[in-house]
């Protein structure tokens, strides 16, 4: 028989982002330690929903890692305790039974709460809108494969590619800085021959935007990093910022 748990929940409910806002506490009790951390939380929706009470309100799409759309910090840590995995993909036999476990939003003022543990990360959407794209037609496939890449670039830009958005990295910062993202963003374009092109406009158009939405910068503390579910390497902030200093936007004296 799977082993089943008793949890206290130390959950932060919050109507909008002008509200305060506040911790509640619950208990959710035979939690399946094969469930995943997103199903634990539909229990105890469907408990709420029994009882009358407003259920939280958390964000989900494909629950396998893929989508970016799930997030929360969970007992401190972004995505919770694993390394290079989403909140979908923590199961609950990493927890133990009778266990305290304290689940609270992404923290950041480019990320407003739009209600409980949902944030609004419209900001990333604008940081892309800015000039993360190629407006260059590619080609087909064979077209593409016959423009010669460097095979280190090649695999830099698909690291930097397997970004999904979640803003994990935004949540584990001490400054809020979305310099892992943005930097990613940059990378997986910059390094192949079709992001070149645009590259020198591309890169001062994000960095401005990422200003303009309230991000802080980055100062080396490296918990984007180890906090980020595709283990997107820093190296991607230090290739934005060359890019950035020869970019047609540089920084302002």
């Amino acid at each position: 028989m799977d082993k089943k748990l008793n949890l206290k929940l130390m959950l932060w409910r919050q109507n909008g982002a002008k509200d305060k806002g506040k911790f509640e506490t619950y208990k959710v009790k035979d939690i399946d330690v094969s469930m995943s951390f997103l199903e634990m939380l539909d229990v105890l929706n469907e408990t709420l929903t029994r009882e009358g009470q407003e259920p939280v309100a958390f964000d989900h799409d494909c629950r396998e890692g893929i989508c970016g759309a799930c997030g929360a910090v969970v007992n401190g840590k972004a995505h919770g305790k694993l390394k290079g995995t989403t909140l979908c993909q923590l199961h609950m036999r990493h927890f133990e039974n009778n266990e305290t476990i304290v689940i609270e939003p992404w923290r950041a003022k480019g990320f407003p709460v739009i209600k409980d543990l949902v944030v609004d990360r419209s900001s990333f959407d604008r940081i892309i809108a800015a000039g993360g794209y190629i407006s260059a037609k590619t080609g087909s496939a064979p077209d593409a494969n016959a423009i010669p890449v460097a095979k280190e670039s090649v695999e830099q830009s698909m690291d930097a590619a397997a970004c999904i958005g979640c803003g994990a990295c935004v949540a584990a910062c001490p400054n809020a800085a979305a310099m892992l993202f943005v930097g990613a963003k940059i990378s997986h374009l910059v390094l192949l021959p079709q992001g070149k092109v645009e590259s020198k406009t591309r890169t001062g158009n994000m960095v401005h935007q990422m200003d303009k939405e309230g991000f802080g910068n980055c100062s080396n503390e490296y918990e984007c990093e180890a906090a980020c579910p595709k283990s997107i390497s820093v190296s991607n902030i230090a290739l934005m910022n060359r890019e950035f200093m020869f970019s047609k936007n540089p920084p302002k004296p």
